[in-house]
């Protein structure tokens, strides 16, 4: 079934909540274990029907955020999804106090469990409309991102596309490019500040009505953090303060020398090098055919999975106006597949996105079999491990990609994977000092995102942009309005795929694909420290192993000399 021919169709909620709420009392009454795990396939049939709908109309807004129907499709939704929500919990309340529960437990993943007391604990009579209006604010923020129409030398650009003009080798279009960027965000500054206040708002207020002492605390319980703790993860941003931002500043010194300019300003920082960064040599469908070829070279899995992923048409790359910013992988329930959706600008980004949404879907794929909707992906901090660490397990793929310039794209993509740990512990302790001062002003915000930004990010140099120096950066990084608290994960998933570097590509270890292959096998089926475990990884956590490992990746980007990357 291709994707077009996938029906969407808005439900009946009337209906389905009585059609529920009776599959739901078969559970609570069933006079035996057996009547009780039918009862709950049931429900979890229910549920994936839902949950392909709720999906469909994302992706469809997503695609096209012009498209009347799905527009008032995504306005339906924005409203619905916490009554159903709602409707579904009675279900997690049914698991929590079932007399099979023992039962269900030896047979049930327990993160089934974990996940039905976060979901009881997150949602509540008192909190639905703040959460349904948290919605509707979170779908002005994308349509406002979406809106973008900027003009640059006589053309029409999205954001997506005008960030590919942040690598130029000429450094007066890399300025000029950046402050048509830059403008669009302080022209909507006062709209962005407004939106966020509105979130900031509706969230301290549902989680102060739920007993939270603040929405961190809250935050962390919607993030499913079950294996540790926000003091561990302060721990951690201290660990990327202390060992990668020494690392990084070496590697910012040498791009100033290789660059050959006197002070590297913010609009340098994207070039690596001073001819132009690696760019994939086929665009479009072309590069989308030589991920093919890769992808059976890899294993018969991948292969025949992504020949799946384009016979059915179930990836949007093209960049287009009134597309949604950024990239996602979303899994169809019912269909049982994965969707990429991406924004490709021509540069090596669209290598890196490709690569990393065909991790997570790769991942989804392989955790076809489990039954629960919300096991099928895992926890956001795991799913990242499959999404990066995928980026690294195709580096010997990467010249069908870049030819020649292959060892240079790699040099850079390995540089970033450390340059971004800082930022992404950076994203996270900003939300933390925002949702412990709710009563901060928009000014306030701004002043703290650039202290810490001088903390994580020393290299940024804002001398040419006022708005960046007052703070403004921020407003770009959708997950900050979107998705709280989401951010973190990313750094704790980085420095496990970095093992799998380490593992697969510098020592050549064999068992490398056998355990990456273990830990997509099992969705959501385990918490972030025993997925950790079982694909044989360090935990993020254990700060000798991490510092091990960041001075191995060091040594590895020391060696290789300048004259290599000309």
């Amino acid at each position: 079934m291709n994707f077009s021919d996938i029906s969407y169709q808005r439900p009946d909620l009337v209906q389905y909540e009585t059609l529920f709420d009776q599959a739901n009392q078969r559970f609570l009454v069933a006079p035996n274990y057996q009547s009780a795990k039918e009862a709950l396939h049931e429900l979890n049939r229910f549920r994936s029907k839902m949950a392909k709908n709720m999906k469909l109309a994302y992706i469809r807004h997503s695609i096209d955020t012009n498209d009347r129907f799905y527009r008032t499709e995504n306005d339906f939704w924005d409203h619905h999804a916490p009554l159903v929500d709602q409707i579904h919990n009675r279900f997690y309340e049914a698991l929590s106090s079932s007399p099979f529960r023992k039962e269900l437990e030896d047979e049930f993943p327990a993160t089934l469990f974990l996940f039905a007391e976060d979901q009881l604990r997150l949602l509540a009579d008192s909190v639905i409309e703040l959460k349904q209006q948290e919605n509707e604010v979170v779908s002005q923020y994308t349509q406002l991102i979406a809106s973008a129409d900027l003009e640059f030398d006589g053309k029409k650009y999205t954001l997506a596309t005008l960030s590919a003009l942040f690598t130029d080798p000429k450094r007066s279009i890399r300025e000029a490019a950046h402050a048509v960027y830059e403008d669009f965000f302080t022209v909507n500054e006062q709209k962005f500040d407004e939106l966020f206040d509105q979130l900031v708002n509706l969230r301290h207020q549902q989680a102060q009505k739920l007993g939270f002492e603040n929405y961190v605390a809250y935050g962390d319980r919607l993030m499913n953090r079950w294996s540790y703790d926000r003091k561990q993860l302060g721990a951690f941003r201290q660990f990327i303060i202390d060992e990668v931002v020494p690392i990084n500043q070496k590697l910012y010194q040498r791009q100033k020398e290789r660059l050959g300019v006197e002070t590297l300003l913010h609009y340098d920082l994207p070039l690596v090098y001073p001819n132009g960064n690696p760019q994939p040599q086929k665009n479009g469908e072309e590069l989308v055919q030589k991920a093919q070829a890769m992808y059976h070279d890899l294993s018969n899995k991948t292969g025949n999975f992504f020949d799946q992923m384009i016979q059915q048409d179930l990836m949007d790359l093209a960049n287009r106006s009134g597309k949604q910013s950024g990239g996602y992988c979303e899994f169809i329930d019912e269909v049982q597949m994965p969707f990429i959706f991406a924004n490709f600008n021509g540069t090596s980004d669209d290598v890196d996105v490709l690569t990393h949404e065909t991790g997570h879907a790769f991942q989804s794929y392989l955790s076809r079999w489990i039954d629960e909707p919300e096991l099928i992906f895992p926890t956001s901090d795991t799913a990242e491990i499959h999404s990066m660490s995928m980026e690294f397990l195709t580096w010997p793929w990467m010249d069908k990609f870049f030819g020649a310039a292959h060892e240079k794209y790699t040099f850079a993509h390995l540089s970033s994977a450390l340059q971004f740990l800082p930022y992404g512990a950076l994203v996270d302790h900003f939300q933390e000092e925002v949702y412990l001062h709710p009563e901060w002003s928009a000014e306030k915000r701004k002043n703290c995102w650039r202290k810490l930004e001088k903390i994580y990010c020393p290299e940024r140099n804002y001398q040419a942009s006022e708005a960046l120096e007052r703070g403004v950066y921020w407003y770009r990084q959708g997950h900050i309005f979107e998705v709280p608290f989401y951010y973190i994960d990313y750094t704790l998933a980085q420095v496990c795929a970095l093992q799998f570097w380490q593992r697969g590509i510098v020592e050549k270890d064999p068992t490398t694909w056998r355990d990456y292959l273990a830990i997509c096998r099992i969705g959501g089926s385990k918490t972030f420290l025993e997925t950790v475990a079982l694909g044989n990884l360090a935990s993020p956590f254990d700060r000798k192993q991490m510092t091990t490992l960041l001075a191995a990746v060091d040594r590895y980007l020391s060696a290789i000399p300048e004259a290599d990357l000309v």
